[in-house]
């Protein structure tokens, strides 16, 4: 048996070291996109899933995160703790943000453009999500190219939010 000092005490649950309060989440997420890829080798196909996670805290933070795992829980998982890496600022004026901004990712084309207070989001699909987490209240977007890609589009938004400059006083 193994002798301990003062220091070394055990708590009532047998570990070493008091564990720390949980922190509260202080961010709001959605799941934005899920997919089943496929990994084809000489022993068939393997099966995963990739979720695309958009979180922010509506008040000008906002990150998008994609992950894989091999059930949707770790893939939504891994795809959340991306995102908090992942997270930019966006600058906003009343609600809105400073200038028109465009940005391009892939094939998707996205336009995103300021609006005056009480207009609204006029937006769909991945720019609404990603504005309402943001905290954007009044803005217009519109997206130049064909695609639906969920994923493109999403990262498209955010290329567009993280090109914006702050207004000069």
């Amino acid at each position: 048996m193994e002798r301990r000092g003062p220091q070394q005490q055990r708590d009532q649950r047998g570990d070493r070291r008091p564990r720390r309060p949980r922190e509260e989440k202080e961010f709001d997420s959605k799941l934005l996109d899920l997919a089943r890829v496929t990994r084809v080798t000489g022993g068939g196909r393997k099966f995963r899933f990739r979720a695309t996670i958009v979180i922010g805290d509506k008040k000008g933070r906002v990150g998008v995160g994609v992950a894989k795992g091999l059930d949707v829980a770790q893939a939504v998982a891994k795809a959340s703790k991306q995102a908090e890496k992942a997270l930019i600022t966006v600058p906003m004026v009343d609600g809105t943000i400073p200038h028109e901004v465009s940005a391009k990712f892939g094939a998707s084309k996205v336009l995103l453009r300021p609006q005056e207070k009480g207009r609204g989001l006029v937006a769909g699909g991945a720019v609404r999500v990603i504005c309402e987490k943001a905290g954007i209240h009044d803005i217009s977007a519109k997206f130049t190219s064909r695609t639906s890609n969920q994923l493109n589009n999403a990262m498209a938004t955010i290329h567009a939010l993280s090109k914006l400059q702050k207004p000069k006083p």
